[in-house]
């Protein structure tokens, strides 16, 4: 039987006051073992991949997921096992790092709507405007990068109005046909710091830290209350947030990817009909190729 659990339990409730001290990080597992999660992984993937296949072809919706954690969350790994049965012509990932100095000088979205999905496409985006709302609370110094109005710096009303923002260009996203579906990968402060140490003790995990990593942890408990209020402003019933326990990543993968599944399957979705003149041509091509 495919593996199919309750994703509500994970939904943050739009004007949901949230508290991520009562948000597990760590669930009762949804498989029994190893080549358990495998299996179950595996259906999954392959559903999504039937599923990828007729939204494309639909070609009425666009899809977009936006990952957003702390570091070693892994929202990489998600995104690699989940979506590895996903035809790359019709999805693609983004990964927003540190503002250029041109989109530096443009409103806060600017640089994100350029890479929406279009219609019978996905879009990943690994980290998001919602950064703007995250990191620039957590340090004011790239806030006032930003080169904004005096007037418009106001620690009380700014974010205020970045989350009405966000809010507006999601809710004018799905009046338009594109659905949104966001997770946030929810890693205890005790399972980051293990997985540090794997990268410090496997050779070929040293790549992925960097003291920068070990500066940003010193900010934990400044980054959860970013993430609460984030999450508590933004969560809608068009947009909703997921609050995904990370700390076991074979689980996380397994709720992301029926979060995901189950998406699709709330569009409205359908193989183009063929028209009776079209069948007719069909049957003349296959007629002329069989002689």
């Amino acid at each position: 039987m495919k593996a199919k659990f309750d994703t509500d339990q994970f939904r943050v409730k739009e004007d949901q006051a949230v508290d991520l001290a009562q948000w597990p990080t760590e669930v009762d597992p949804f498989y029994s073992s190893k080549k358990d999660y495998k299996k179950r992984l595996r259906r999954q993937v392959t559903e999504l991949s039937d599923l990828q296949q007729m939204h494309y072809a639909s070609n009425r919706y666009a899809v977009l997921f936006i990952f957003q954690a702390m570091d070693a969350a892994g929202k990489d790994g998600a995104i690699r096992h989940v979506m590895s049965g996903v035809n790359p012509q019709g999805c693609q990932v983004f990964s927003f790092k540190h503002p250029s100095a041109k989109e530096v000088n443009h409103d806060f979205l600017w640089r994100t709507n350029k890479a929406l999905p279009e219609r019978g496409h996905i879009g990943i985006f690994n980290r998001s405007y919602y950064e703007e709302v995250l990191i620039a609370r957590v340090h004011p110094h790239i806030l006032h990068s930003e080169n904004l109005p005096d007037s418009l710096r106001d620690d009380n009303a700014i974010w205020k109005g970045r989350y009405r923002s966000i809010d507006e260009m999601e809710a004018h996203l799905h009046r338009n046909g594109t659905r949104i579906c966001k997770f946030f990968l929810h890693l205890s402060k005790d399972e980051q710091r293990r997985r540090f140490l794997d990268r410090i003790d496997e050779t070929d995990k040293n790549w992925k830290f960097s003291m920068a990593d070990i500066e940003e942890r010193k900010f934990w408990d400044d980054y959860m209350d970013a993430y609460e209020a984030c999450l508590s402003n933004t969560s809608t019933e068009h947009a909703p947030w997921y609050v995904v326990p990370a700390d076991d990543k074979k689980n996380a993968r397994l709720i992301i990817s029926q979060i995901i599944i189950n998406t699709f399957n709330s569009l409205p979705m359908a193989y183009p009909k063929v028209s009776s003149e079209r069948k007719r041509e069909l049957k003349k091509i296959r007629k002329m190729l069989a002689d």
